[in-house]
């Protein structure tokens, strides 16, 4: 009997005459990380949504370039394109031409899709810094309070609970009222104070969920056999939280980031939809449907472009984000 390779894995065969050599034969064992990404190729719909994904996330990151090959600029008036008299663009399904592939605004005639791509710039710019300071924040705070126990994890669980219970819209509100009075704030000024305070907003709101959840993690991953032995090898405590508390966490992390940026672009949106998110001139699909409630019967594709584009992107994240969850989790079915 010989192992034969077939595909990814080795079947062992008989060969007539052989001596048996099922004793020598090789065979290949996959990681954690093979057995994942085996589980999420697998996973149609994951991958659509992860492709999907990728098309917007480049759309964001080259966005200036696009616009430039565009020949569209997202700040560009161009007034000749809306009518006088009604402030709605000229031509049938909100001015859509050769020149202006979805159109143009009502009132001031800027281009819908360049608007559009900058607008994926900011949303995408808003929810991954603020999920990075929620998960920075929640998974310092709660692998501490889970591994120290005592004190600090009753203060620490106090401190989830209370901040759990402030209404974040209102809290936004009071911020928005106080810092708008100012034009610099810790060296911030115009869009990027703007961005830094949503950001600020989105994460701080965000991260004591997140530190529950790893708080939850620590506290079953500290009794486990591994974290005993490297304690009774003497193992420091930062050896132990960086060395085999961590990269046990890595996973759930992961997963906690693709499902936490489509809610914090939903919460940008909302945020700029209200009036207290980004600010005009800068480009915000939030702000592009607050602007086009009032043109909705005149103009109805400059309602239906940014909600489109936002349904995509927080689709596109979800499914992917499910999908790796499920690749994730070891009890999965191969």
């Amino acid at each position: 009997m010989v192992a034969e390779p077939s595909g990814d894995r080795y079947t062992a065969t008989l060969v007539a005459g052989a001596p048996d050599a099922a004793a020598d034969a090789v065979i290949e064992g996959r990681s954690l990380r093979q057995l994942a990404w085996r589980r999420l190729r697998q996973d149609r719909v994951a991958m659509a949504g992860g492709i999907m994904l990728l098309g917007i996330v480049l759309v964001a990151v080259f966005s200036s370039q696009l616009n430039d090959l565009y020949g569209h600029q997202p700040s560009q008036f161009n007034s000749q394109l809306v009518s006088e008299e009604a402030a709605v663009p000229l031509g049938h399904f909100g001015g859509i031409s050769t020149t202006h592939w979805l159109g143009v605004e009502p009132l001031n005639g800027r281009d819908v899709l360049s608007r559009l791509v900058a607008g994926a710039r900011t949303s995408l710019t808003i929810s991954v810094a603020a999920t990075l300071a929620s998960l920075l924040l929640g998974t310092a705070t709660g692998l501490l309070a889970a591994y120290y126990k005592g004190v600090l994890d009753v203060v620490m669980t106090f401190v989830f609970d209370v901040l759990l219970t402030l209404p974040g819209l209102l809290l936004a509100l009071a911020l928005v009222s106080v810092l708008s009075q100012s034009p610099q704030f810790l060296g911030l000024s115009g869009e990027s104070l703007n961005f830094g305070l949503v950001i600020f907003l989105l994460g701080f709101s965000g991260f004591p969920y997140i530190g529950r959840l790893i708080r939850g993690q620590v506290l079953s991953l500290r009794e486990k056999e591994f974290v005993e032995a490297a304690r009774a090898l003497g193992a420091s405590d930062l050896r132990i939280i960086t060395r085999e508390l961590l990269p046990n966490l890595l996973g759930p992390l992961l997963v906690l980031a693709t499902l936490t940026i489509p809610a914090y672009i939903l919460a940008e949106s909302a945020l700029s939809y209200l009036g207290i998110g980004v600010q005009p001139p800068t480009a915000s699909w939030g702000g592009m449907l607050s602007s086009a409630q009032s043109f909705f019967i005149a103009d109805p594709m400059y309602l239906i472009c940014p909600g489109v584009a936002l349904f995509l992107t927080v689709l596109s994240f979800n499914l992917f984000g499910d999908g790796l969850r499920d690749a994730l989790d070891p009890k999965s079915v191969q």
